[in-house]
């Protein structure tokens, strides 16, 4: 099969899903096309079934705002006509589904199909802005195939939008392999001293990931027991958290390390992940947590319920609630068995349920569907 991929190249959940789909399909055996303007980081070429194709915007004076989506619909065309794609696969639906729909019709009769993933604030934030509404309906209702990454964001799709079609569910995921590949590690444990508990947050810093609350329960922690923070990722958040931090009585307990792909070699070896969202229409951080058998203490916001199981694999606490948090994290901590107990529960569940195997398979079973039938569109 020709597949083609398009998503956002930045430090996010979609686009870290769509490049690991990209490479576990070209491992499979599928000629895979990454379409986007960046190079995304976690992309690894070294597949010869594997390539990469950047979307280019002409700079013209006549345009006060670069027309992204058209010179993407332009590349997918291009791509689709001289690669014979069968099957082009858009993460985030604006404007990416936008274009994709675009470039099928314009490839007629070539049987071009179409598949949106839904990720989140395409939908919650995004495509609910009255901006993109109707743009965004449409082309959800012209793909040939739609999934969501979670069975509450596939609800919120169909409440927001009045949509009527089939949405499937298809996960996030893990490859087991690798995080089991850096359990020797010493991963976290390398910015602690001896007895200091490691707690974790990653994210994009954006102000929906409330990462102010993150420190606020890590503060809590440290009054009951020696405790360092690393933050992975960085974005517009970062200078309050480094302005809160410069507020405290030791700020060399929290350690800012910026963009890192590969967050399994930091996610092994520490004690606790936070997540106190304000949304999460997955939450692929956490699930990253506890393949790593790192518990998870989040907010119980969106599809988080579908991966931290409270009181199995971490605890699920209302938005804000830093106290809730902080008294859920000192529980685990100071109860060895109990956090190895919540650690193997997460690993265990990380495998079952949300292997890179199992969600690649229903892929391209859906990729299999939606060429076996005929186009939505006339």
């Amino acid at each position: 099969m020709r597949i083609g991929i398009s998503c956002y190249p930045t430090y996010g959940g979609s686009g870290v899903v769509a490049t690991e789909l990209a490479m576990a399909l070209a491992a499979g055996g599928d000629e895979v096309h990454v379409i986007s303007y960046a190079l995304p980081s976690r992309l690894n070429l070294l597949d010869p079934r594997l390539h990469y194709h950047e979307v280019v915007v002409p700079q013209y004076p006549l345009f006060e705002y670069p027309p992204y989506s058209l010179a993407l619909a332009t590349k997918m065309v291009e791509v689709a006509r001289h690669q014979g794609l069968d099957v082009l696969h858009v993460h985030y639906a604006v404007p990416n589904a936008v274009s994709a729909v675009l470039a099928r019709e314009i490839l007629r009769p070539l049987p071009l199909k179409v598949v949106t993933t839904l990720h989140g604030t395409d939908i919650t934030l995004v495509g609910n802005d009255p901006s993109f509404l109707e743009t965004t309906r449409y082309s959800i209702e012209q793909s040939d195939g739609v999934t969501a990454v979670s069975e509450n964001l596939r609800r919120a799709t169909i409440d927001q939008f009045g949509i009527r079609r089939r949405i499937d569910v298809v996960p996030n995921f893990i490859d087991p392999a690798r995080f089991e590949a850096v359990r020797d590690l010493p991963g976290a444990r390398r910015f602690a001293k001896p007895g200091e508990k490691v707690l974790v947050h990653i994210s994009n810093f954006r102000p929906i990931k409330r990462i102010l609350d993150v420190v606020e329960v890590f503060l809590r922690v440290r009054r009951a027991m020696p405790a360092k923070l690393v933050l992975v990722g960085d974005g517009p958040d970062r200078a309050k958290v480094e302005a809160r931090c410069r507020q405290c009585d030791d700020c060399g307990d929290i350690v800012f390390i910026g963009n890192l792909p590969v967050v399994e070699e930091v996610l092994v070896g520490a004690d606790l992940f936070l997540l106190p969202s304000e949304t999460e229409s997955f939450g692929l951080a956490a699930l990253e947590a506890l393949s790593c058998e790192v518990p998870v203490v989040s907010t119980r916001v969106g599809g988080l319920p579908e991966v931290v199981v409270d009181g199995e694999n971490g605890y699920l606490l209302p938005v804000g609630d830093v106290d809730g948090m902080a008294a859920a994290a000192l529980r685990l901590l100071q109860d060895p068995e109990l956090h190895r107990k919540f650690a193997a529960s997460g690993r265990r569940l990380s495998v079952e349920r949300f292997s890179q195997e199992r969600v690649v398979a229903q892929y391209r079973a859906l990729y299999e569907r939606v060429l076996a039938a005929e186009s939505v569109a006339k």
